[in-house]
């Protein structure tokens, strides 16, 4: 795993206090665990296919990128029906990886087939060709792919700017799972809550010096698995920007903006407890070092409807609030 970087920190942050252990996954509630050697799979059932649009659709993120709309960098913006609130860094150095940690909400999804998702992005190739390689990582509502409005953690790849290569989790070959005490796709609990307690992931992404493979990381130390690195173009290299944020699908299937919720539903101004956050962003280096990210640049499409609001501290190093509540009288 990547070298943390030693760095002074102090805790001028009276939320840190606030934050309890990390959220875990409701299937370890009654104890159950993988036997040796085998690694946990949520099970998949009719259902499940039945409610994607199509064989070919079912566990992909279906985005086509519109370059006319493109007067911005980062990831897919201006693609249809796809909103985002996202912090993110670009360098000339080469980056080996991302880490963040993410508090988990459980925000309200209007549609079947919208969702609403907290992730890293790892990102390489061109925005606006055919080529775009990404990796992703975070947690994610999505009534569609798993048939309830639980928040669950999850991974996405794809080497093709989401035309027809990778998927989410384990529903196509690709992610090689190595742990057999997480299940990717399963429900996170406790979640935080309003005005409550706060319980948050730290997800690690980096790619092995030495193989060249992606490796993800839940925690501080425990390895979930792997993208190997022949599933990709430009990050069988290395990546050349990072994203950290939100996104939703918006249908407006009711002809106007849906209401379906980022993080938690709230503006990033009303602050800790109410709005949802990243916080300690980092990078891996070239030396295979993690390293805090100072310089962030923020995005979001449609401020009256989701938005971002990043800041520093020496506890919580650079962080963002951010999200909203989709429909409201300044977001139709």
């Amino acid at each position: 795993m990547p070298q943390i970087m030693e760095k002074e920190r102090s805790v001028d942050v009276e939320e840190a206090a606030n934050v309890l252990e990390s959220a875990w996954q409701l299937w370890h509630v009654n104890g159950t665990r993988c036997p040796k050697g085998t690694v946990p799979i949520r099970r998949n059932t009719m259902n499940d296919v039945l409610r994607a649009k199509s064989l070919f659709d079912f566990g992909k993120k279906r985005r086509s990128i519109d370059p006319d709309r493109r007067t911005e960098k980062p990831d897919a913006l201006g693609t249809s029906g796809h909103e985002h609130a996202i912090a993110y860094t670009e360098t000339s150095s080469e980056i080996y990886g991302a880490k963040a940690t993410i508090n988990v909400w459980d925000p309200k999804i209007e549609e079947v087939n919208e969702f609403s998702l907290s992730q890293i992005w790892i990102l390489s190739g061109s925005f606006v060709g055919p080529d775009l390689n990404s990796i992703e990582a975070g947690w994610q509502v999505s009534p569609e792919l798993y048939g309830d409005n639980r928040p669950r953690l999850f991974t996405y790849w794809m080497s093709d700017s989401y035309q027809a290569t990778g998927c989410y989790n384990l529903l196509c070959s690709g992610f090689i799972q190595t742990n057999n005490k997480i299940a990717i796709g399963a429900a996170i609990s406790p979640l935080s809550t309003f005005k409550g307690n706060q319980f948050d992931i730290t997800i690690l992404i980096w790619k092995d010096p030495k193989m060249g493979n992606w490796w993800m990381g839940l925690g501080d130390n425990t390895l979930v698995g792997y993208w190997p690195a022949e599933l990709f173009t430009h990050l069988a290299g290395h990546a050349t920007t990072v994203e950290w944020g939100g996104e939703v699908v918006n249908t407006r299937s009711s002809g106007r903006h849906t209401t379906t919720q980022m993080g938690s539903g709230h503006f990033p101004d009303e602050g800790f407890g109410k709005a949802s956050y990243f916080r300690n962003l980092e990078i891996v280096d070239s030396d295979n070092s993690l390293v805090p990210v100072h310089d962030v640049k923020i995005l979001a499409e449609n401020t009256e409807c989701y938005d971002i609001k990043s800041s520093y501290s020496n506890e919580w190093g650079t962080y963002f609030y951010y999200g909203g509540p989709g429909f409201n009288p300044g977001c139709a």
